[in-house]
């Protein structure tokens, strides 16, 4: 789902911009002991996580690590004895947010409650670039009756939102899922509409939230598309067969994220399948080891995490809601963990 992040709607609003980080980055070793609530966390939920995809990373020490995680009775002890904390700091403030899978109502025939296509890819949207408009596919008719259709949902607004999403999931009226994945896009620069509603003067920065616009379009039923147009960019999907419906969508390491247990982290700074100590401040703090199993474009900075809630619309309420500082502290391998202290520090 590495382009699945709620994030994404709020580009502009409040983060901040990378250019404006400092080059310098810091590296601090702590004991454990230092990481509030360690002791009280389920570990072996975070070691069954770390489990499904530390056999994908490249390093000789990490797949070291892999392997011996496989054989642990004791998974506090495994993360105690084979890791360091490291703390990294490049000048930005701690920021968490939020993503989630989306769920919709859908078909595989179109009808009169099911009317809004997801659609495949075209052929000349590869090669042109960038090829039409959300708006220009939409008056020219450029996508029907061309066998491009995977599943029509009853939700335009839902559907926009799982463009955004880039990955979801439709449940058919029989009970079965289709899960869609990113298939491409149509080359134009994707347009905030959350900041649109704040240039408009319609609300504050501080209260446009993914529910809060879903809201304004359906109450605005010629606005409320129109706001929706003010995004070019538009988003192709593919079915994605491999992933079982009771397991979470894929992240940036092509297996299936967890809910609370995985975080979309900035790979520039965080290797990806690392252990991930995350301290959330805020009205309801947090205090768990997670896994950095996926990546996104609005995820930049060491101190910059996106927390999987789940799938569904409970998952996204609670996703959509979050915007808290903190603190994140990477799990390192001893030898990789020491080889970041300044020589006369070691």
């Amino acid at each position: 789902m590495k382009r699945a992040l709620l994030a994404a709607i709020f580009v502009g609003l409040a983060m901040t911009d990378p250019s404006t980080a400092t080059e310098e980055t810091d590296y601090r070793l702590l004991e454990f002991a230092e990481l509030d609530g360690w002791e009280e966390d389920d570990h072996q939920a975070a070691l069954d996580v770390f489990l499904t995809t530390c056999r994908d990373m490249k390093s000789p020490d990490w797949r070291a690590l892999c392997k011996a995680a496989a054989s642990q009775t004791n998974a506090k002890t495994f993360f105690e004895l084979f890791f360091r904390p490291v703390e990294i700091d490049d000048g930005k403030e701690a920021l968490f947010t939020g993503y989630f899978e989306p769920e919709l109502e859908g078909d595989t025939k179109p009808s009169s409650r099911y009317r809004y296509p997801l659609y495949r890819m075209p052929p000349e949207a590869r090669t042109n670039r960038p090829w039409l408009s959300r708006r220009e596919m939409e008056e020219n008719g450029a996508m029907k009756n061309r066998g491009l259709e995977i599943v029509w949902v009853d939700d335009s607004v839902e559907l926009f939102f799982l463009q955004v999403q880039g990955s979801g999931r439709v449940r058919l009226p029989n009970g079965r899922y289709i899960r869609v994945g990113y298939g491409g896009a149509n080359g134009h620069k994707y347009r905030s509409i959350g900041v649109e509603l704040v240039r408009r003067g319609i609300y504050n920065a501080h209260q446009v939230s993914a529910q809060v616009i879903k809201n304004w379009v359906r109450r605005n039923p010629v606005e409320g598309p129109e706001l929706l147009r003010h995004n070019p960019s538009y988003v192709f999907f593919r079915e994605v067969n491999q992933v079982p419906a009771d397991k979470g969508p894929l992240g940036a390491m092509n297996r299936s994220v967890t809910t609370m247990r995985t975080v979309a982290v900035d790979p520039r700074h965080t290797p990806l399948g690392a252990p991930v100590w995350v301290e959330k401040d805020g009205k309801n703090k947090l205090r768990r080891l997670m896994i950095a199993q996926d990546t996104g474009s609005a995820i930049k900075g060491a101190q910059r995490a996106d927390i999987f809630f789940g799938t569904g619309d409970q998952a996204g309420r609670d996703a959509g809601r979050l915007r808290d500082p903190g603190r994140m502290v990477v799990l390192m391998p001893i030898q990789r963990a020491y080889a970041y202290l300044p020589v006369d520090a070691q």
